[in-house]
């Protein structure tokens, strides 16, 4: 537990900077008789938002618009984060951060890169095929790393990145309007099509001289903007059996009962990703109808049964609490299993992490800030108190020059061990030192969600985000306005 009341900048970032104050238990007991409407969020935000702000700008490529899969060890890049990224620059020209013509170089440098950058179906020298592009690629020469999948959902993000900058950047001016061509023209050149192979269904990915992953993007995950991307294209659109075929598995994904039901998967990540871009409030296809609400309260509900885990703390882990809680897809201490207390425990490095009785569900007491602060556009009145709590608790440790780091493990206390990036205190537990830009990503979409609708407001403009809902079957709300 933290004694002090402040921590300067110079202490946790090691250079200069202004000081801040760090989040009182006081003050996130404050936020419990809030409702889940927000009219101002506490001032630790305001750092907050902008810290995770500056990783994708710092850590990108200018040259290539290109952005690190994690740091600070940036290997290689991971499209996805480049996605987070498109979406990052235009909340930090409305913040002040950064003037508007910085971010509209950088999204054009971006989306030039992928224009240009070799598409084939050879296992190197390219960076993508039949429009979509490998999940990583080198920082600087762009192409395929490693033996990496061409990947449909990382694709994806890449691409809900480019259809926001299409929206955002709409002034009069050369630059702005390249950048809209180039962000359409992109996405239309995906062939979603070939991805189904003759079925319904979606693969997750392809291999070049192996061929496609047999899993495929049904059931509930975060592969409903997959899906919705690949129903909104006007060159290589997927049929509407598409969407029937991503509802098929439900009646294995329901949880609870009552004001608790809700479709389930363990891992928080599959209920934030695809409602960063798009706002599901209001609108309902033939499966949410069925079940009296709409995905965005069912990410509610989600997110209240994560926080009600954590203080279930069923595995007995140390550290869960009321307002310490948030398992998601994260970095993790390490792959090795000992006796802690007398049980014997499994412990992962990155891995899926969630509630072990729902579905994908793994736990090794690995807490990620971005499970609770991503979620805080579905429940302000839970996340908000456990953003100023992780502060408060652990700031000293978790909380860096780009805001929260990864994730911790209060449970992992064994320094002679084997573990991650990071540090171990034998009473304190392992802490990453990384930042992953899939976790960042979420955590400054939620926020600019919740201060003003930024994303949504955009995205609800853009035509293949209305085409893609309207041929999976969803009406109502602002669909209908």
């Amino acid at each position: 537990m933290i004694n002090r009341r402040t921590v300067t900048a110079t202490a946790l970032l090691g250079g200069g900077g202004l000081a801040i104050e760090l989040a009182t238990p006081a003050m996130a007991r404050g936020w419990r008789s809030h409702s889940s409407r927000v009219s101002k969020l506490p001032v630790l935000f305001d750092d907050l938002e902008q810290r995770t702000f500056r990783w994708f700008w710092d850590t990108g490529n200018p040259a290539n618009g290109l952005v690190p899969d994690a740091w600070p060890n940036p290997e290689f890049c991971s499209i996805a984060a480049v996605g987070f990224a498109l979406t990052a620059y235009p909340i930090g020209v409305e913040r002040g951060w950064i003037t508007r013509a910085a971010a509209r170089e950088r999204t054009l440098a971006t989306l030039r890169f992928f224009e240009r950058a070799p598409q084939g179906e050879g296992a190197s020298g390219v960076a993508g095929y039949k429009g979509f592009f490998y999940h990583f690629l080198h920082m600087d020469s762009g192409l395929r790393f490693g033996d990496v999948e061409l990947s449909t959902v990382d694709s994806t993000m890449l691409f809900l990145g480019m259809l926001f900058a299409a929206e955002y950047y709409v002034q009069d001016h050369p630059d702005e309007r390249e950048i809209k061509r180039l962000a359409n023209a992109l996405y239309e050149r995906a062939n979603w099509d070939w991805f189904r192979r003759g079925q319904a269904v979606l693969s997750m990915g392809w291999h070049p001289g192996v061929g496609f992953i047999p899993r495929n993007w049904d059931g509930y995950n975060e592969g409903m903007m997959v899906n919705l991307l690949a129903l909104g294209s006007s060159t290589h659109a997927v049929g509407p059996d598409a969407w029937s075929a991503w509802c098929a598995p439900y009646d294995k994904c329901w949880r609870g009962s009552g004001a608790t039901r809700r479709l389930a998967f363990a891992p928080m990540f599959g209920h934030q990703y695809s409602h960063m871009w798009i706002d599901f409030r209001g609108i309902r296809d033939a499966a949410m109808r069925d079940a009296g609400m709409d995905y965005f309260e069912n990410s509610r509900r989600a997110t209240w049964a994560q926080r009600n885990y954590g203080i279930r703390n069923p595995m007995g882990w140390t550290g869960y609490s009321q307002d310490i809680w948030g398992l998601t897809a994260s970095a993790g201490p390490a792959d090795v299993q000992y006796d802690v207390d007398g049980r014997i425990i499994i412990f992962r490095s990155y891995s899926a992490r969630g509630p072990v009785d729902e579905p994908d569900g793994f736990d090794d007491g690995t807490i990620a800030p971005t499970a609770a602060i991503g979620s805080l556009a579905f429940a302000p009145e839970i996340a908000v108190p456990a953003t100023l709590a992780l502060h408060a608790q652990h700031g000293d440790r978790i909380y860096g020059r780009y805001g929260f780091y990864d994730a911790f493990n209060p449970t992992f206390r064994k320094p002679a061990k084997p573990f991650q990036r990071g540090s171990v205190d034998p009473v304190r537990g392992w802490v990453s030192q990384n930042y992953l830009g899939i976790d960042q990503g979420p955590i400054l979409g939620a926020i600019a969600n919740t201060r003003d609708g930024l994303i949504w407001r955009l995205m609800r403009r853009s035509v293949p985000i209305r085409r893609g809902l309207e041929r999976a079957g969803f009406t109502g709300g602002w669909l209908a306005a």
